[in-house]
């Protein structure tokens, strides 16, 4: 048995690849690709369910010859994983794939584009990168196309490009805002490319998709990393054990509710997470957008009052409350997050808190933190200068994102 996989972009077939299906007993593809290119002595499948053709290919005998015609680059995001897990080896002839046939029509590199799929898994996961960061290509699905992404989008700045049938007789390129692109049907298939800002020229980088998360600088960031109010806020040793308690990641969206000058919402930001900062205090707002600004992350702020400022927000994986009473951690235990971490430095909060989470079935920990740092003493010694203890309150839902 011999398979082919030979990827298909509207142009010429690549290089042997009309010699391949010459030779092929059995060919797979969607209809429109066996239209235009299958020979009329081969069998055809149509693909639909991945199943029944992965079946057929591995009843060929020894000399017979198979054929699997795919969109572009079959390799990236491709049909070739699917071959390899059933243990059907092949030979690849790629073709241009649909990111590089969308960003050669902008005319814009790519090196720095994150590139994540829509297939088979919530499309969450792809818009909350999008939100995240700057310049992101999505392999759209059914029901996970343009219309959806945008949806997403509100409350981002964000530009998209959507390209449809690329390659194809129904070829189109538009540059839509978010609120116009969900309100249009989209031909399919297309491809998404969302962009912080339509006419950037990224920085040369190293490594694709530009730099890589968590930062090289670390985490848990000295508070002088941070404009701030008279030391107002969640010092380093405290942001370092709450960041390994929200686990921010790319693919998820935390909120950080009290935001104050916004030290955790950067910080998960930093990590990959898309983040909604609420924050109040008009000033705390200025260092919020400042401190953002600085460390060159994007998070969303909404200005006002937890819980009312939380009614219309999309839905969180991680929640950080730094400020509030219990009616806004009953809030956000009712935000449908899988971990909510609460800090409190006054003890009488402590089992209004546990009780707000567990009567939203959280399982629920809780750590009392003190640190003392090294301060020099006038002749050069050191001592111990202690810090005020916080309490984190950490709520855990079993239904992880990451688990799905």
């Amino acid at each position: 048995m011999a398979v082919t996989v030979i990827g298909v972009d509207g142009g010429d077939l690549p290089k042997g690849g009309a010699e391949a299906l010459e030779s092929a007993r059995l060919v797979v593809g969607g209809r429109r690709h066996l239209e235009v290119h299958a020979p009329e002595h081969a069998r055809k499948l149509e693909l639909g369910p991945l199943d029944p053709a992965l079946n057929a290919l591995s009843s060929l005998s020894g000399d017979e010859h198979g054929v699997v015609l795919a969109s572009g680059d079959p390799g990236f995001f491709g049909a070739v994983r699917a071959l390899r897990e059933r243990g059907i080896r092949c030979t690849v002839l790629p073709s241009t794939s649909s990111v590089q046939q969308l960003m050669a029509r902008v005319g814009r590199s790519w090196d720095d584009v994150v590139v994540v799929s829509a297939h088979g898994r919530d499309l969450r996961q792809a818009i909350n990168v999008c939100r995240a960061r700057p310049a992101v290509a999505v392999l759209t699905a059914p029901k996970a196309g343009p219309a959806q992404i945008a949806s997403g989008l509100a409350g981002w700045r964000r530009t998209m490009v959507v390209a449809e049938d690329l390659g194809g007789p129904n070829e189109s390129v538009v540059t839509i805002e978010p609120a116009e692109a969900a309100k249009r049907t989209w031909y399919e298939p297309n491809i998404v490319l969302s962009l912080a800002d339509l006419d950037d020229v990224p920085h040369r980088g190293w490594i694709a998709g530009g730099e890589p998360v968590p930062p090289a600088t670390g985490w848990a960031l000295s508070e002088d990393e941070f404009s701030h109010r008279d030391g107002m806020i969640t010092k380093a040793e405290v942001r370092a054990v709450a960041l390994a308690k929200l686990a921010p990641r790319p693919g998820t969206l935390v909120w950080d509710v009290g935001a104050g000058s916004g030290s955790v919402a950067v910080e998960c930001a930093r990590m990959g997470a898309a983040t909604i900062a609420v924050e109040s205090n008009e000033a705390q707002v200025v260092r919020l957008v400042t401190n953002a600004a600085s460390h060159g992350v994007d998070v969303r702020i909404e200005e006002g009052a937890a819980p009312q400022a939380l009614r219309n927000l999309p839905r969180p994986d991680a929640i950080f409350v730094g400020g509030g009473g219990t009616e806004v951690v009953t809030a956000c235990a009712h935000a449908g997050a899988s971990r909510v971490v609460v800090a409190l430095a006054a003890l009488d909060r402590v089992g209004p808190t546990r009780d707000a989470l567990r009567a939203a079935d959280y399982e629920v920990e809780g750590v009392q933190l003190s640190a003392a740092r090294l301060a020099e003493l006038p002749d050069g010694a050191s001592r111990l200068e202690a810090a005020n203890p916080v309490v984190l309150i950490s709520g855990y839902r079993r239904e992880c994102f990451w688990a799905r």
